[in-house]
C-alpha cells in the first residue's frame, strides 16, 4: 500500500450525489490513482435535503448522506483510496444550513420554541426587528401566494401526530410545529364533547384536562433563562407523552381531537370557518408568508438570498462542535486527510473560526497518526487583495490562479477594439463602475433589503444614543450603508475587536470616500459617522456598552458585504457585461484585460513564497464557464476585426428571427452577443449529425440563456419572469441551430467556430500544463482530463462518462513507447489532454518535493516569437525541469491551420538558461526526445524549435 501525501500533490474533484455515489465514486478511484491524482476532493457529503444534488443545504452535521450512500459504502471508498495511497479532501459548509422542509431537527424546535428553543442561538435570527409583529418570531416565506389567500384556500392545515402527542401545522411538504404552550387553543375544543362520551370522573377524561392546565403552565417561549429554558423542553416533551399515551388507550379522546383539528381547519366555502385557526397561527413563534415578503422582512440571515438556507451562528462555540462532531471523528479515524471551507467570508469571524479548526484538528493529530492540516477556503480575492498572512489555512480554493492565468491566453492589446466591437453592437456606452455600483443596490433593494434592514436598525440605535449623532434618522443612515456597500473595493474586511488592519482601513475609506462622491446633494458627515463606526474609533473611550454595540455592528456589516459583491457584480454585472465574457467568472476584475508574461511570474513567486500549498483550479463546480470554453472565447481577443465582420453578418442574418417584446426587439442586442460567444466556446467538438445530439446540444444552450437572462435581471428575472421575452429567446435559439442547408447563420458561424476552437485546443492544453507545474496543488474538476465544454450549473454537473475515459487512457497508455505520435491528427478528441495531464501528474508524484518546494525561475526568452512563449524552470537541490508553453495562438500561427510546432512557427525563438545543467542533457517528458542547451555569450539556450519540435507544450527534466 502506498504512503499518503499529507499535503496533496494533485486534487480530482467528484460532485457526489444520488446520482454518482460513494460506490461509484470507490469506483474510479484506480483509474484516478494510475492518473496520478493524489487525493479526491468532494462535495459535501453530510445529510442535505432530499434531492439535493450539490450537498450545500445540509440539515443534519451527524449523519452522511443516505442518498449517496451508507457509512459502509463511504468506508469502503476510503479503503480504496488507501489502498491506492490515495487521501480525501471533504467539503464543509460553517457558514448556514437546508431550512423549512420536514427534515432540520433544530430549526423544527426553533419553530415550536422561539427564543427559548435550546438552539435558537445556533440561528442568526433578529428576535426584535423594527416591525413590531415580528417581535419573539421568524419570518417563513415559503406561502405561493399572499397568507390570508393560501389560508382560505385550505393549503394551510393543522395536523395531529397521536404516536408523538403532537401539533403541526403543515403546508405541502412543510412542517411547522405547534408551540406546546398553544396546545389548549385546540384541545379546550374537545373537552365538551369527550365529557359527553365518558363519565366526568373517568381517569382519562381527567387526565385530559391534566394536561390542558399542563400545557398551558409550560414556560413561555420568550423567556430565556437558563432554568425556564430547561424547564419548558423538559416538560413540554413529558406532556406530549402523555397526550401520545392517552390517545393510544382512549379512542374516545383521540376521535374528539380529530374532530376538533377538522373544525379548526376550515372549508373553503366559509372563509369565516378559518378564524380560529388564523388565530393559532398568530400565536406561534413563526409568521407564514408569502415568498416575495423575504426580500423586506425576513429577519434570519440566509446565504445569499436563499429563503431555505439559514446562516448558522460559527462563532458560538457550542455550535462549532456541533457540526464538526463527525468531521472530526472523520479525521480522527484517518478517513479524512483534508478541508474545504465553503462560504468563509459569510461567517462573523472567519479568522477565529480558523483557528478554533487548526486547534481541534492538531489535537486529534496529536491523539491519533492520522492528523490533517490540510485546510483550503473559498476565499474569493479581487484585484490586489491578499490573503491574510495570519489565517490558519493552507490557502485558498483557487479561483484567482484560474482568472491569473485564464488572462495569460487573452490579448491584452485589443481591449479598446474589443470594447469599441461591444458598444457598436449594443449600442450602448457601458461604465464599468456604474454598472458594478447599480447592481449591487438593486441586490439590496430586490434581495437582501431585509439584511439591509437589520444593520440600519442597529445602526440607528448607536446613533440615537450619543447626542452628536442622535439626527441622523432611518431612512438617511439606510441609504448611506447602502451606498457604501455598493462601493465596496473587496468582498469583505476582517475587523474584529481592537483589531482594525492597515488594508482595511484603506477599503473602507476608499469606500465612503466613492460614496460621498455619488452623494453631492446629501449632508456627508453621515458618511463620515459611518466610517468611524466600521472602525470602530467611534467607540473608543466609551463605555462598555456602546463599543460593544459597534464592533458588534461592525462586524455584522461585513458579512453583508460578501454576498452583495456576490451577487450583484458575478451575478449580476457578469450578465449584463458581455465585451469578453471568458474573463467573468468568479472573483474576475472586469478591468483587468489579459495577463502579463512577468505579472504571471510574479504572481507564481509570491504564491511558492506566502501560500505554497493553496490550491491551483481551472474549472469548479461554480465557474460560469469551463476551462475549455474559456479557453476558445479567449481566442476572440485576436481576432477582433474577423469577430466584428462576422457578428455583423450574424445580426444582420438573424434579425428576421426576433420578436418585439415591449416595443422591443427581443432577444436583446446584449443578449444576443452573449449567445454568438456561448456558442463558439460551447460548440461540441463531436459531430452533431445526429437528432439526439442537436437536441441536446440545443436543451442546454436554451437553458444555459434562459439562466443568464435572468441572472442579469434585465428582460427578465427569477422573481418576476417575463415569460413573451423567454419565449422570443428560446425561439431565437431553436431557430438559430435549426439543422439545414438553408440556415445561412450556421453555413457562416461552423467554419470560423472550427479555427475559434482549434486556437482553443492549443490555449486549453497550455492552461492545464500551467496549472498542473506552477507552485501550489492542482486541481482537476470532475471529467476536466478531457476537453469538457461545459456551461455554468447545472450544465457542469451531467454525469461524466468515466467508462469512456477509463478506455481512452488504457489505449493511451498501451499505445507503446511513443504514446505521443499521432496524438496531433486528432486533437479534438481530447487524447491529447489526457496524455498531457497523465505524464505530468506521474512526474509530480516521482519529483514532490521539487513540484511543493522548489524554486521558481522565470525564464527570458528572445526571439521573433518571443511574446507567444511562457517559460519557467522549477528548482530544487537534486532536480530541475523547464516548463514550456505558446500563447497568443491565433497571431502566431497567422491563418496556418497546424499545431503550435517546429521550426515554421517559432524561426529562431529560444529559451534562455541562467545556470548550469553540468553538462547535462535535458529530457521532453512527452516525447522522450533529448535536448542538448547551447551556450551563447555566457548563457546556455534552448531554441523552442526544439523544445516544441513535436508536441506543442512542453516539460523538459534533466535526464
Amino acid at each position: 500500500m502506498k504512503v499518503r501525501s499529507p499535503i496533496p500533490l494533485a486534487t480530482y474533484r467528484l460532485q457526489l450525489n444520488r446520482d454518482f455515489t460513494f460506490a461509484q465514486a470507490a469506483a474510479i478511484v484506480p483509474y484516478l490513482s494510475a492518473l496520478g491524482i493524489s487525493h479526491c476532493y468532494v462535495s459535501p457529503l453530510l445529510k442535505a435535503r432530499a434531492g439535493s444534488m450539490h450537498g450545500y443545504d445540509i440539515v443534519d452535521h451527524d449523519s452522511l448522506n443516505p442518498e449517496i450512500g451508507t457509512p459502509e459504502e463511504f468506508d469502503r471508498f476510503v479503503n480504496t483510496l488507501h489502498e491506492h495511497g490515495m487521501g480525501l479532501i471533504l467539503d464543509i459548509v460553517p457558514n448556514h444550513m437546508g431550512v423549512m422542509g420536514n427534515d432540520n431537527a433544530w430549526w423544527l424546535d426553533v419553530l415550536e420554541n422561539g427564543e427559548s428553543s435550546v438552539y435558537a442561538s445556533y440561528f442568526d435570527i433578529d428576535w426584535h426587528p423594527l416591525k413590531h409583529e415580528l417581535h419573539g418570531k421568524v419570518l417563513i416565506p415559503v406561502l405561493h401566494d399572499h397568507y390570508g389567500v393560501v389560508l382560505e384556500s385550505g393549503d394551510l392545515k393543522l395536523v395531529f401526530h397521536r404516536e408523538r402527542g403532537e401539533f403541526d401545522i403543515t403546508y405541502h411538504n412543510h412542517r411547522f410545529p405547534v408551540d406546546p404552550r398553544e396546545y389548549p387553543r385546540i384541545l379546550q375544543h374537545c373537552t365538551n364533547p369527550a365529557a359527553a362520551k365518558v363519565d366526568e370522573q373517568n381517569p382519562d377524561l381527567l387526565e385530559f384536562q391534566s394536561l390542558i392546565t399542563s400545557f398551558s403552565h409550560l414556560p413561555a417561549r420568550y423567556e430565556t433563562s437558563g432554568e425556564r429554558i430547561t424547564e419548558r423542553n423538559r416538560d413540554k416533551e413529558i406532556h406530549k407523552r402523555r397526550l401520545a399515551e392517552l390517545c393510544a388507550r382512549s379512542p374516545e379522546i383521540s376521535a374528539c381531537i380529530h374532530g376538533a383539528i377538522e373544525l379548526l381547519n376550515g372549508n373553503p366555502a366559509d372563509p369565516a370557518s378559518f378564524e380560529q385557526l388564523h388565530e393559532l397561527i398568530k400565536a406561534q413563534a413563526f409568521r407564514l408568508a408569502n415568498w416575495r415578503v423575504a426580500a423586506d422582512d425576513i429577519n434570519y440571515r440566509r446565504f445569499f438570498d436563499a429563503n431555505d438556507l439559514a446562516a448558522i451562528c460559527m462563532e458560538n462555540e457550542a455550535v462549532f462542535e456541533a457540526t464538526h462532531r463527525l468531521v472530526f471523528s472523520l479525521i480522527s479515524d484517518g478517513k479524512v486527510d483534508g478541508l474545504r471551507i465553503d462560504h468563509p467570508d459569510g461567517l462573523y469571524d472567519p479568522r477565529q473560526y480558523f483557528e478554533r479548526l487548526k486547534r481541534s484538528i492538531s489535537a486529534l493529530a496529536r491523539n491519533s497518526e492520522e492528523g490533517s492540516h490540510y485546510v483550503v477556503i473559498e476565499k474569493i480575492l479581487t484585484g490586489s487583495e491578499r490573503l491574510p498572512s495570519e489565517w490558519s489555512v493552507c490557502g485558498t480554493t483557487g479561483y484567482d490562479f484560474a482568472n491569473l492565468v485564464n488572462g495569460v491566453f487573452v490579448d491584452s492589446s485589443a481591449a479598446v477594439s474589443l470594447d469599441r466591437i461591444y458598444r457598436n453592437f449594443v449600442d450602448d456606452e457601458i461604465d464599468l463602475d456604474a454598472l458594478a455600483y447599480r447592481c449591487r443596490k438593486l441586490i439590496m433593494r430586490v434581495g437582501l433589503a431585509s439584511e439591509l434592514n437589520v444593520l440600519a436598525n442597529q445602526l440607528t440605535r448607536i446613533a440615537l444614543s450619543k447626542r452628536r449623532t442622535c439626527d441622523f434618522t432611518l431612512n438617511s443612515l439606510r441609504d448611506a450603508l447602502t451606498k457604501v456597500i455598493a462601493s465596496f473595493p473587496v468582498y469583505r474586511t476582517y475587523v474584529r475587536p481592537g483589531e482594525v488592519s492597515d488594508k482595511d482601513v484603506r477599503y473602507i475609506r476608499q469606500a465612503i470616500a466613492i460614496a460621498k462622491g455619488r452623494s453631492p446633494a446629501d449632508d456627508t458627515s453621515i458618511f463620515d459617522f459611518v466610517r468611524d463606526v466600521l472602525l470602530t474609533s467611534i467607540a473608543e473611550g466609551q463605555d462598555p456598552a456602546y463599543r460593544n454595540a459597534v464592533t458588534t455592528f461592525a462586524m455584522k456589516f461585513q458579512q453583508i458585504t460578501s454576498p452583495v459583491m456576490a451577487k450583484g457584480l458575478e451575478d449580476t454585472a457578469f450578465y449584463r457585461y458581455n465585451r469578453l465574457v471568458s474573463l467573468n467568472d468568479v472573483g474576475s476584475d472586469l478591468h483587468r484585460f489579459g495577463t502579463a508574461i512577468p505579472e504571471f511570474h510574479l504572481a507564481n513567486q509570491e504564491r511558492l513564497r506566502d501560500w505554497p500549498h493553496t490550491m491551483l483550479a481551472t474549472s469548479t463546480h461554480d465557474s460560469k464557464r469551463s476551462e475549455d470554453v474559456r479557453a476558445r472565447i479567449n481566442a476572440l481577443s485576436e481576432m477582433s476585426g474577423l469577430w466584428r465582420l462576422r457578428v455583423r453578418e450574424w445580426r444582420r442574418f438573424n434579425r428576421s428571427h426576433k420578436a418585439v417584446v415591449n416595443g422591443r426587439p427581443a432577444p436583446s442586442p446584449n443578449d444576443e452577443y452573449l449567445l454568438y460567444q456561448t456558442l463558439l466556446g460551447a460548440w461540441p467538438a463531436e459531430s452533431l449529425n445526429e437528432e439526439d445530439a442537436w437536441k441536446n446540444f440545443c436543451d442546454r444552450i436554451e437553458g444555459y440563456m434562459l439562466k443568464a437572462i435572468r441572472e442579469a435581471k434585465q428582460n427578465t428575472s427569477w422573481i418576476n419572469r417575463n415569460a413573451e421575452y423567454e419565449t422570443a429567446v428560446s425561439s431565437f435559439v431553436r431557430t438559430l441551430l435549426k439543422p439545414g442547408t438553408q440556415n445561412r447563420f450556421l453555413s457562416d458561424f461552423v467554419p470560423f467556430q472550427r479555427r475559434v476552437a482549434r486556437v482553443g485546443l492549443w490555449n486549453g492544453l497550455a492552461q492545464s500544463l500551467l496549472k498542473l507545474t506552477c507552485p501550489g496543488v492542482p486541481d482537476i474538476y470532475q471529467g476536466n482530463e478531457l476537453w469538457d465544454l461545459s456551461l455554468v450549473d447545472p450544465d457542469n454537473r451531467r454525469p461524466v462518462d468515466y467508462a469512456g475515459r477509463q478506455q481512452i487512457f488504457r489505449s493511451i497508455r498501451e499505445s507503446g513507447s511513443d504514446p505521443a505520435k499521432g496524438l496531433l491528427e486528432t486533437p479534438e478528441d481530447g487524447r491529447i489532454k489526457l496524455y498531457m495531464t497523465w505524464r505530468t501528474l506521474c512526474l509530480r508524484q516521482e519529483q514532490p518535493d521539487l513540484f511543493q518546494q522548489g524554486e521558481y525561475v522565470p525564464l527570458v526568452v528572445e526571439g521573433a516569437k518571443a511574446n507567444h512563449v511562457v517559460a519557467f524552470a522549477r528548482k530544487s537541490e537534486t532536480s530541475s525541469v523547464l516548463v514550456v508553453v505558446p500563447r497568443l495562438i491565433a497571431g502566431l500561427l497567422n491563418d496556418m491551420d497546424v499545431p503550435p510546432i517546429g521550426e515554421r512557427v517559432w524561426e529562431d525563438t529560444h529559451v534562455l538558461l541562467p545556470f548550469c545543467s553540468c553538462s547535462k542533457k535535458y529530457q521532453n517528458l512527452f516525447t522522450g526526445k533529448t535536448l542538448d542547451p547551447q551556450k551563447s555569450e555566457g548563457y546556455e539556450q534552448i531554441a523552442v524549435s526544439k523544445i516544441l519540435e513535436e508536441f506543442p507544450v512542453a516539460v523538459c527534466f534533466l535526464g
